[in-house]
């Protein structure tokens, strides 16, 4: 008789552990976010992640630099002026400089010029889907399939994110304002080198 009551009451504490874990495992399943969390949550990654540091020109304060809210994402404007650098002591000591915005870099790889992240549809990221971003960011490619991605752009560490945080990060991009703004597409080492020479 005492066996039979400890099996029942084993199977009772059993049952009451499989409830409390079905519970818990029902509250701990997140909602999906709806649009205006995704944006949220996508502000604050880029934010978090310094995205203006490269992407946003900038305005000079008595603090230093600070992302020019005018042009937000707006990425590298043709025709700032770019450092004077000699390419050859750039390339043989693997150094890189960059412009009073931060916005494009010279290094060993050439010039790089920071992306338009708005969503404007010719010369922003307005056109590229959500899965095209995310694989931009997943393989290091220019809009999904194009050249690499170039320094200093950190794309193996962005590209580690989870789905969803990527896609939140698409979902802000895409509801900033657009700014129509072409950036030039890489210049490589011996063009720079050129370029360079005539300053």
């Amino acid at each position: 008789m005492y066996r039979f009551f400890f099996a029942v009451s084993m199977a009772a504490v059993f049952a009451l552990l499989l409830l409390f874990q079905i519970s818990c495992s029902d509250k701990q399943e997140a909602k999906p976010l709806t649009h205006e969390e995704m944006v949220a949550r996508g502000e604050y990654l880029v934010n978090f992640g310094g995205c203006n540091d490269c992407h946003t020109p900038k305005v000079y304060t008595d603090m230093g630099p600070v992302p020019d809210t005018t042009k937000l994402l707006a990425g590298y404007f043709e025709g700032t002026p770019l450092p004077m650098a000699d390419m050859n002591t750039i390339s043989q000591n693997g150094w890189a400089m960059t412009e009073k915005n931060f916005t494009a870099w010279v290094g060993p790889w050439g010039i790089s010029y920071a992306a338009n992240l708005t969503p404007d549809n010719a010369t922003g990221i307005g056109a590229l889907s959500e899965e095209m971003f995310i694989k931009s960011l997943r393989e290091g490619k220019w809009m999904g399939v194009g050249r690499p991605l170039m320094p200093p752009m950190p794309w193996p560490g962005i590209g580690s994110a989870s789905d969803e945080d990527l896609k939140c990060i698409y979902a802000y991009l895409m509801s900033i304002k657009p700014i129509k703004n072409m950036v030039p597409q890489p210049t490589p080492p011996d063009k720079a080198a050129e370029m360079m020479a005539k300053k």
